[in-house]
């Protein structure tokens, strides 16, 4: 495995035709199936004249970090390319959950009892069940979101049993200033004991790391769009 990240291309195509090569190299070396990696370009700060390219191109899985950004931006899109799947993988506030569950297929995000409570309510109300994952804060940063490791299992038990919350996998952003690979499988070994599939890991810098330790999602936005 290279673990290099793809270099950053003038156009934003062509930046998700390297990092498709990348993942696929990955999961070679891995032993793993193309298939069982999701790749959701990150979208966030780039308007949609920037995204069509990408679209055009394949890619149908995105994200975004904020719900307000999203709201602006993608029904448009959604509404001309049927078919996009879109991620919240930035904080979610409590305020913000009603419309999180109307627009977002997948929330990467949850990570305290309120947003737990609001969004079991909207989902409840609006019937929609987007895909969810916990946010596990494994460096423990105060400035990070996220539960923290030795907290994960009891939160994930009440996010089922207490809130009736269909918990889909993990989700980690490793310190900056870290070697990821420890932090890719504690979330991997916390995942396993809970019987979580699903592993949101790794981005432009790392996804091939996570690659080897079993993320499923994957979340590039720089070695795709260029820098913001």
């Amino acid at each position: 495995m290279t673990g290099e990240t793809p270099a950053v291309t003038a156009s934003p195509a062509g930046g998700l035709a390297a990092v498709e090569q990348e993942i696929a190299h990955a999961c070679r070396e891995a032993g793993r199936d193309r298939d069982s990696v999701t790749l959701i370009a990150v979208s966030k700060t780039f308007d949609a004249a920037a995204i069509e390219p990408v679209i055009a191109s394949g890619q149908r899985v995105f994200g975004e970090n904020r719900v307000q950004e999203a709201k602006a931006k993608w029904p448009a899109l959604l509404s001309a390319h049927p078919g996009l799947v879109l991620h919240l993988i930035g904080p979610l506030q409590s305020n913000k959950a009603r419309e999180a569950v109307a627009l977002f297929d997948a929330i990467h995000s949850v990570d305290r009892p309120s947003i737990c409570e609001a969004l079991a309510k909207e989902i409840k109300s609006q019937g929609r069940h987007p895909q969810l994952f916990v946010q596990v804060n494994t460096g423990e940063e105060p400035q990070k979101a996220g539960v923290a490791p030795q907290e994960a299992d009891a939160f994930i038990a009440a996010c089922r049993d207490k809130y009736g919350l269909n918990i889909s996998g993990l989700m980690c952003i490793p310190p900056v200033d870290q070697a990821p690979a420890p932090h890719f499988a504690l979330t991997a070994k916390i995942a396993a004991r809970n019987g979580l599939k699903n592993l949101s890991m790794g981005m432009s810098a790392d996804f091939a790391t996570a690659i080897q330790f079993g993320a499923t999602h994957v979340r590039v936005g720089t070695a795709i769009f260029g820098h913001r």
